[in-house]
């Protein structure tokens, strides 16, 4: 089909759906401007715009909570029963089985930017660690490959990238040659992207040849690895499990055996790690079950009399929030791809760069002026036959860097990255300076080379100087 054939079916498509604005500015369009934007309408899913534009942009309506709606059940942080140490030293052992086999894969989120921390580039670009300020990423790929080392397995990590990113995440892990891995055992792939539209539902132009766009969520990330290939790959070299996470947690345990082993055991399809709440209101999803599935409410949708509710005892009902980890069998991930899923939208409205089609300039908003679509990946989980949860302790697995200052900026991470640190190393009997509020007097950061968990550190207990106040120790 040339050029002209396919500018005419796209303008009889665009006139179907009241898109046709998105010709505008054809005429000065040269060849290669045409042809991509001709390219970019013909990836919209024309079957799912209208009703996407009906639902989510001209006549939304907040997401109507489930009729049944009580406090899903989940595995403490420490077993309570005989029965429940039994089971968690069962899964240690299986979960340590599955990642020894190669049967544990992790995969990152890693579409961000570094805009609210005030960094330019990629989010896991961003140097966080306490001593020696390594990056998250960096971080990230040392833990993964002393886990391999550890439990004696070659290691493949799934890194998801977006539009916004791919390029300079690509060229960051070839200058830095993978961080010690093997680049043919890390996989780089993008996820899919959302069009955005006006406030009447019009698609907006980012420049006369270019829709305007954003990534479509971390909910994307489902199709993205099937999509991709990732899937694919994963079956090929026979990894069974997904082990999912953000890239702006530092403390995230990519490789925790008891997660792992519980969901095997209990054959979940996709599971989730939890915290305790600091209160009703913590900016966390909430876990429910919601007729009868485990779900996730995000804390702007669960009314405030449901957050504050309570039970005899004094305790939060929803006490349990989401820190974005999960366990994904390989096969959920096929199964909903073969069914051909679709997640719900989330509507954000954000303010978007546009071309004025009267003027044919651009304009930058200085308030809302567009909507954004996107997937959360946590919609998933009422799709599943089996879903567990798994308490986790905060200071051990939670610490994410979004802000420049404030909640979750480096400045906190950092200090609960140094917090954990000096609790493991005296957790093995090594005695650490304390400040008169019982904070570590003292900077340490733990090299995943020398450690990624508690025990780690108490086989090395006798590689460790003694730590006086003020120093600044790193152990590697």
């Amino acid at each position: 089909m040339n050029i002209t054939q396919r500018y005419e079916k796209v303008k009889q498509l665009l006139a179907e759906y009241n898109q046709s604005h998105l010709l505008t500015f054809w005429s000065k369009l040269n060849e290669k401007q045409k042809l991509s934007l001709l390219s970019q309408i013909e990836q919209i899913d024309f079957d799912q715009l209208k009703e996407k534009i009906n639902t989510y942009i001209k006549n939304y309506a907040t997401a109507e909570l489930p009729e049944k709606i009580s406090a899903a059940p989940a595995y403490p942080a420490i077993p309570k029963t005989r029965e429940q140490k039994e089971k968690y030293t069962k899964a240690k052992q299986l979960g340590a089985e599955l990642i020894s086999a190669g049967k544990v894969a992790p995969f990152i989120v890693a579409g961000g930017q570094g805009t609210r921390l005030g960094f330019d580039g990629p989010k896991g670009d961003f140097a966080i660690s306490p001593v020696k300020n390594k990056t998250l990423f960096r971080l990230f790929a040392e833990t993964i490959k002393a886990a391999g080392q550890k439990y004696g397995f070659q290691p493949v990590w799934y890194v998801m990238t977006s539009p916004l990113n791919h390029s300079q995440t690509t060229e960051i892990f070839e200058r830095d040659n993978y961080y010690g891995l093997d680049k043919s055992s890390v996989f780089v792939f993008q996820q899919g992207t959302e069009v955005n539209f006006s406030p009447d539902g019009k698609i907006l132009l980012a420049a006369k040849y270019e829709l305007a766009t954003s990534p479509d969520g971390h909910g994307g990330s489902l199709k993205a690895l099937y999509k991709s290939g990732a899937v694919e790959d994963m079956k090929n070299r026979g990894i069974e499990y997904i082990s999912y996470f953000q890239v702006d947690n530092p403390l995230t345990n990519i490789f925790d055996p008891l997660f792992i082993g519980l969901h095997a055991l209990d054959k979940a399809q996709m599971s989730s790690k939890a915290l305790t709440k600091t209160g009703p209101f913590e900016r966390v999803g909430n876990f429910c079950l919601a007729n009868g599935k485990v779900t996730i409410i995000e804390y702007s949708d669960l009314p405030d009399e449901l957050a504050e509710k309570k039970t005899k005892e004094g305790l939060l009902v929803f006490s349990l929030g989401s820190i974005a980890i999960h366990m994904i069998t390989r096969t959920f991930v096929e199964q909903l791809n073969n069914e051909g899923f679709a997640l719900p939208y989330h509507r954000a409205n954000k303010k978007i760069s546009y071309i004025d089609l009267q003027t044919g300039k651009k304009i930058e908003p200085t308030k809302p002026n567009g909507i954004k679509l996107e997937t959360f990946v946590f919609d998933a989980l009422p799709l599943t036959d089996k879903s567990i949860i798994l308490e986790t302790i905060r200071s051990e697995e939670f610490a994410p860097v979004k802000n420049a200052i404030g909640t979750d900026s480096p400045q906190v991470t950092k200090k609960m990255m140094v917090a954990r640190a000096a609790a493991w190393l005296t957790q093995a009997g090594i005695k650490i300076p304390q400040k008169p509020d019982n904070s570590p007097d003292c900077k340490i950061e733990i090299a995943p080379s020398f450690a990624i968990c508690p025990q780690d550190v108490q086989k090395k207990k006798d590689k460790v100087e003694p730590v006086n106040p003020g120093d600044m120790v790193c152990l590697t």
